[in-house]
């Protein structure tokens, strides 16, 4: 399946780069449309929410939680459009979930419905105007006080706006948490915010944390691209892959990752770091090598996995230096190619690339790289991160 469209860069805050493609809206073919039966009012609510944290990985890394959230409250979770940045357009873009993913495939969990359907069957029933309160756990900075403001700023503003939303009045909700895996949390919820008072918690940004917490991982089963994705992604490697095993990497490199990892000296964590060195750091801690592998790491870690599965060919994804040059001189030897998206390169075809490798090396901290480690987990596929584990240092011997 393809996608007539054209080819465009996108250089993000701080020089991260990515190359994207527009369609008639995004790749139209992979959205599919929506049932056309009639909706039941769920008498136990509905939990809307704004993704206005980061670019993809951080907002999976939410979606995950918030699924998690609803289903504890037990109510219909709206599935938010992805945030995306165009450029040449000022603010966000919306993108509707079903571009990448399956809402019948969360339904296998929880209740759930797009925001699409919701505002085009259900608001003016569940949620009419007049009645929208904004949640948020304090009051937000903005035009006025003790207000979530919560279409202050981008992506905020445009992510409300582009299903003509406006809140009427805000609530705070804290000092209740959004981690409902602990016993009677979630019957606070429920007492604060009782369904027939609150139809739809509408929560300026995700109720839930970054990284994603342990007890919702198992949830990225019901968070895997649509059949069009994974079809588009099996022909890129028909395509251009020899018909032998290959590594997958994923390198993090731009000039923006470089000042990040900056703080890998003063942070027991960061980012997404948990998924290698555990949520108590029960499996190390942080180094350089982690975040900004040297070459000489990036080399050994791919030598490594080439030999593992006997791998043919080396797929690279990267927000900047994909080092291809560099990765066939190593590989010479080996009788290894080494290849990356060339035309209208898509950072989500990349993850499903990256996701059906026979070996994946990532980035502990990075949430793009999560993404795919999570969705690798889910059918038993190997993984591994640069710098890890780290190497004994070699005692002096007297």
């Amino acid at each position: 399946m393809s996608c007539a469209g054209y080819r465009y860069g996108l250089t993000m805050p701080g020089g991260l780069r990515w190359t994207f493609l527009i369609a008639a809206f995004i790749c139209l073919p992979f959205i599919g449309s929506e049932s056309t039966e009639s909706l039941e009012v769920d008498r136990n609510g509905y939990i809307m929410y704004c993704p206005c944290m980061g670019r993809f990985g951080n907002q999976a890394d939410h979606f995950l939680g918030v699924l998690g959230f609803a289903k504890a409250l037990n109510r219909t979770l709206v599935l938010p459009a992805w945030i995306e940045y165009r450029p040449g357009q000022r603010g966000s873009q919306t993108v509707p979930f079903r571009a990448y993913f399956d809402p019948e495939k969360v339904n296998e969990y929880h209740r759930a419905i797009t925001m699409e359907r919701f505002f085009a069957d259900l608001s003016e029933t569940v949620w009419p105007v007049g009645q929208r309160i904004s949640l948020c756990y304090t009051a937000r900075h903005g035009q006025l006080k003790e207000s979530c403001n919560a279409k202050d700023g981008n992506p905020f503003g445009p992510f409300w706006d582009a299903y003509n939303v406006s809140f009427d009045r805000s609530e705070m909700y804290g000092p209740l948490s959004s981690d409902l895996h602990h016993q009677g949390a979630a019957e606070l919820w429920n007492k604060r915010f009782p369904a027939d008072q609150y139809p739809v918690l509408a929560f300026t940004g995700a109720p839930a944390s970054f990284p994603v917490q342990v007890d919702n991982l198992p949830l990225q089963r019901y968070l895997l691209h649509n059949q069009g994705w994974q079809d588009r992604a099996q022909t890129w490697i028909r395509d251009n892959l020899p018909r032998e095993p290959f590594v997958g990497i994923h390198l993090r490199n731009g000039v923006d990752w470089s000042r990040a990892c900056e703080h890998v000296t003063s942070s027991t964590q960061l980012f997404s770091s948990p998924q290698c060195l555990g949520y108590r750091n029960e499996h190390g801690s942080l180094y350089k090598e982690l975040c900004f592998p040297s070459e000489d790491t990036i080399i050994k870690h791919v030598k490594k996995a080439i030999k593992k599965v006997a791998a043919k060919a080396v797929f690279v994804a990267s927000d900047d230096n994909h080092m291809i040059s560099w990765l066939e001189n190593k590989l010479k030897k080996m009788e290894v190619s080494v290849h990356r998206q060339n035309d209208l390169q898509d950072p989500h075809l990349d993850l499903v690339i990256l996701s059906k490798s026979n070996f994946f090396i990532g980035n502990c901290i990075s949430s793009f790289s999560a993404f795919v480690k999570r969705t690798r987990d889910v059918d038993g596929l190997p993984s591994g991160f640069w710098g890890y584990p780290k190497p004994r240092k070699p005692h002096d011997e007297f």
